[in-house]
């Protein structure tokens, strides 16, 4: 069984869509990012980084100790080789989709969260004039769609020639139009792409749970937060956690 510790956002549906595909047996692990769960001495012990998606997989294939993995580019690549699918091992396929790998990783998923946060930012009213910023990540989401249009050029998916983890971990940041400033009809293959893979039973059941772990947000008090804005806002390194020091004693 693999534990995904896990948020409904495009970063943990990857990870779900894969497992889907697979069909893999998973139990989530819900990780609420707006109360701050990532940063509990617990979830950092998996993820150091603090971040959610992360794995721990109770039946390595090695038969050995539990196996914990944070990243999902990572995450993904080991749950595909386990699985023996949607990863091919030959060195000009396999690496076809690393590169596509490396792509997200490095730029769909920051470039796309960093757009969303600044959008935020200026919507508050309270961060000054926020018009270069939001002029560079408009540009570089536009920048990006492109560069998955250009890789779709005749060709069904990204990578190898075959449905792959390249297409199941772009997808799920592709989607998120909302609030993109971008009119999906002047990158047709990437259109023609997220129609077809939107319609996998696989990908439709990754995408459409995650409402039942979201608050609601009249529940959560002034206090609570102003305790998440302090906590989350503009973090810094964690300490090592006592609970850490602790046992290590």
């Amino acid at each position: 069984m693999i534990d995904v510790y896990y948020w409904p956002t495009p970063n943990g549906k990857k990870v779900t869509i894969l497992l889907e595909e697979c069909g893999l047996p998973y139990t989530i692990k819900p990780v609420n990012i707006g109360r701050g769960d990532q940063l509990t001495a617990s979830f950092l012990k998996v993820s150091p980084n603090g971040r959610m998606p992360a794995i721990v997989d109770h039946e390595p294939a090695d038969g050995g100790a539990p196996i914990e993995i944070f990243e999902s580019g990572a995450i993904m690549m080991y749950i595909a080789e386990k699985a023996g699918k949607f990863w091919p091992q030959d060195a000009r396929r396999k690496y076809e989709v690393t590169q596509w790998i490396m792509w997200q990783m490095a730029n769909q998923g920051p470039k796309f969260g960093e757009q969303g946060h600044f959008h935020r930012a200026a919507d508050s009213g309270k961060n000054g004039d926020l018009s270069y910023a939001l002029l560079r990540f408009d540009s570089e989401v536009h920048r990006l769609y492109g560069v998955m249009n250009l890789g779709l050029f005749n060709k069904r998916y990204l990578a190898a020639g075959e449905y792959t983890i390249a297409d199941m971990i772009c997808y799920p940041w592709a989607v998120t139009l909302q609030g993109r400033n971008i009119n999906i009809d002047e990158f047709p293959n990437v259109k023609r792409w997220m129609d077809e893979l939107g319609a996998r039973p696989a990908v439709k059941k990754a995408m459409a749970a995650g409402p039942e772990y979201r608050e609601d947000p009249a529940t959560i008090s002034a206090d609570e937060r102003e305790r998440r804005a302090k906590l989350l806002t503009h973090q810094r390194a964690q300490p090592v956690p006592k609970e850490w020091t602790e046992t290590a004693r």
